[in-house]
């Protein structure tokens, strides 16, 4: 999918980021990587590969195969980005894009990757970085980080963590997107509000005011997109975790866990949102004026942009419900692949693309996102965007760990477990128990899946 766009979102674009920021493509990777064999394994021969410094490239002339999932409105901003690289750099290195839908990259890159035929550099998302970390796929770059003089104090700290996997640094950030409290301003001065409220009490009721205004059903709760990334924030915000450190037990079925699931199916049960909301259903309801709150991601802010006069929309942070801030966030990222590594000057150019994209990110604050990078955050042009008011307290940005084949256990365990209680089959209680059951199973196969 695609994270803001210039025009409606269709379903099957919004189920695609689903499966690419919220982890849920990695059984995909795993079809590609095939067995117990590492893609890439004994193909990153770059021994005798110079260090990066941090200097412009100044070998021969290169061609690089960059990869991507921006095939919506994020998709011009990194084009107009890469003109600019490639024009600058025109004669010394050339990049050619290939843009897919984040559903068919990932598990395409592994097995091009191994036939020389994928991606010498690629944007993947956070949660992917260690199934293709521990498959070979990836190059570590610790010696960019280490050339640029960069650490966790130039990135949003957790950001800059989510690319460490075994020890090694396996990408650069270009960026966070999280989930945002889009709000009706129209809705809410009938209420008697002039922004969205940040606690639950003051939440709970504004939505019993704005029910006695006259919108009968104020906050629609989704079974699906983006319920599970809902359900994430609320859970860290009751003091859940997902996992423990070791990623061998699933701990979102927790009193914390139930308490957030049981916050969600309250709002159907109050009559704040109809039962069985359709995918997309309550996003195209706010878009429509019908909807006073929504939760979704920061890629949205241009596909509202284009309902001017429509709907007048405000956002906000996801408010605090349980006792701690907290809200589902995910990262783009650069990485460099073993293909690179077959060639030094590729890997040499590659690592200077990666450095001169990153440092470049003010264009790609256009398309909604949060450049990751303090240094540009804090430019005049960016501060003014409505999404950078979001990160004033990265504190309260929550990643999933970085664990080999998350995603089958998002998908196939917590996913259908908020889905199942959300839709009334199942209480809050036993649709986690469940769920935690198969999330147990699928981590132990994982285990020696992705044995090292």
């Amino acid at each position: 999918m695609t994270h803001s766009t210039a025009s409606p979102v269709s379903p099957v674009h919004r189920r695609t980021f689903l499966g690419a920021a919220a982890g849920v493509t990695a059984a995909g990777v795993l079809t590609a990587c095939g067995g117990g064999t590492k893609v890439g394994a004994g193909q990153n021969n770059t021994d005798d590969a110079p260090a990066f410094s941090g200097d412009e490239y100044k070998g021969p002339k290169v061609t690089l195969e960059y990869w991507n999932g921006f095939t919506g409105g994020d998709g011009p901003h990194m084009q107009a980005m890469l003109a600019s690289f490639n024009k600058k750099y025109e004669g010394r290195i050339t990049v050619k894009n290939t843009t897919r839908r984040w559903e068919d990259l990932y598990p395409a890159m592994p097995t091009a990757i191994s036939a020389g035929k994928g991606p010498d550099i690629a944007v993947i998302h956070n949660d992917q970085i260690a199934t293709f970390a521990v498959r070979g796929t990836l190059m570590p770059l610790d010696d960019v980080v280490s050339a640029l003089k960069l650490s966790e104090s130039d990135f949003i700290p957790a950001v800059w963590q989510a690319g460490i996997y075994d020890g090694k640094r396996y990408s650069v950030p270009l960026d966070v997107h999280c989930l945002a409290d889009y709000w009706n301003a129209r809705h809410l001065t009938r209420a008697g509000l002039d922004k969205a409220p940040d606690d639950r009490a003051g939440y709970e009721a504004a939505l019993k005011e704005l029910k006695s205004a006259g919108i009968a059903q104020p906050f629609w709760m989704p079974n699906k997109w983006p319920a599970h990334l809902m359900f994430m924030s609320l859970l860290w915000q009751f003091g859940g975790e997902l996992y423990n450190e070791e990623g061998t037990e699933a701990l979102w079925g927790s009193d914390a866990g139930e308490e957030a699931l049981a916050w969600m199916t309250e709002q159907i049960r109050k009559g704040y949102s109809p039962a069985q909301v359709a995918q997309d259903s309550q996003y195209n309801a706010f878009k429509n004026d019908k909807v006073s709150f929504t939760w979704d991601g920061i890629w949205q802010i241009n596909d509202l942009k284009s309902t001017a006069g429509k709907v007048q929309w405000n956002m906000s942070s996801v408010p605090t419900i349980g006792s701690t801030p907290a809200v589902w966030t995910a990262s783009h990222n650069f990485v460099l692949t073993s293909q690179a590594g077959r060639d030094k000057n590729k890997v040499q150019a590659a690592k200077f693309f990666i450095d001169y994209m990153s440092e470049r990110s003010t264009e790609w604050a256009q398309a909604g996102m949060i450049p990751a990078r303090n240094s540009v955050r804090a430019t005049a042009e960016v501060s003014r965007l409505p999404q950078t008011p979001l990160a004033r307290n990265v504190d309260v940005f929550r990643f999933l760990p970085a664990l080999p084949g998350l995603g089958d256990v998002q998908s196939k365990a917590l996913e259908l477990a908020v889905q199942k209680a959300v839709l009334g089959q199942q209480s809050p209680g036993d649709a986690l128990a469940d769920g935690v059951r198969t999330a147990n199973k699928i981590l132990a196969d994982n285990k020696q899946k992705y044995a090292k």
